[in-house]
């Protein structure tokens, strides 16, 4: 659909706005994930208990045992996730996503690269929608098999997990004493808040 890439974010935006279904499976195209967990990831959607689900690469599933430092920058970015969010998810950065449709209905996503993963996992927090996680098949690439996330993308993924996380939402609220709504610049409003 690309010309050029565009990077990670801008390919995944692009697909999410292409996809017709009432669910959205995002998994990464370098073949890390196995297609064969389509099933364990759709079954919490398909039984109601789930609109977003996550396939988590530390729920105990097989796995390729590389790349140490990834694992620890991963493990240390979902640790920031589970306090500035209060959840408790083990995969933040996971590259295995399914929701329903209605969860990104209206969320303006606009990432590009790999910051991705941190900002549509901070939005689906923000609209209060839980992740349900399911340990999945995982076989890494290294950096000679055409790995693409460098170091610096971990400072990127705090900054946008910081960035949105603080985000002030841009909803005003003025009354007078008796509760009747002003409008934007009224000079006789007593009450702004801003939530």
């Amino acid at each position: 659909m690309h010309e050029t890439n565009q990077g990670k974010g801008t390919a995944v935006r692009t697909g999410i706005q292409a996809a017709k279904g009432d669910v959205i499976l995002i998994q990464d195209a370098d073949l890390e994930y196995s297609p064969s967990d389509y099933p364990a990831l759709l079954q919490p959607i398909i039984d109601g208990i789930a609109d977003v689900v996550y396939g988590s690469r530390f729920l105990g599933g097989p796995r390729r045992a590389v790349m140490f430092w990834h694992m620890i920058a991963n493990q240390m970015l979902t640790f920031m996730t589970n306090i500035l969010y209060d959840t408790i998810l083990s995969d933040m950065e996971t590259g295995y996503k399914v929701f329903r449709r209605k969860v990104i209905e209206g969320m303006n996503l606009r990432a590009h690269r790999f910051d991705f993963e941190p900002e549509f996992t901070a939005k689906v927090l923000k609209r209060r929608y839980h992740i349900y996680e399911i340990p999945i098949t995982f076989n890494p690439r290294d950096y000679s098999e055409g790995k693409k996330i460098k170091f610096h993308d971990a400072f990127e993924a705090v900054w946008t997990l910081l960035n949105t996380g603080l985000e002030i939402k841009k909803t005003v609220f003025f009354q007078t004493p008796h509760k009747q709504t002003l409008k934007l610049g009224d000079p006789a409003s007593i009450l702004c808040r801003v939530s």
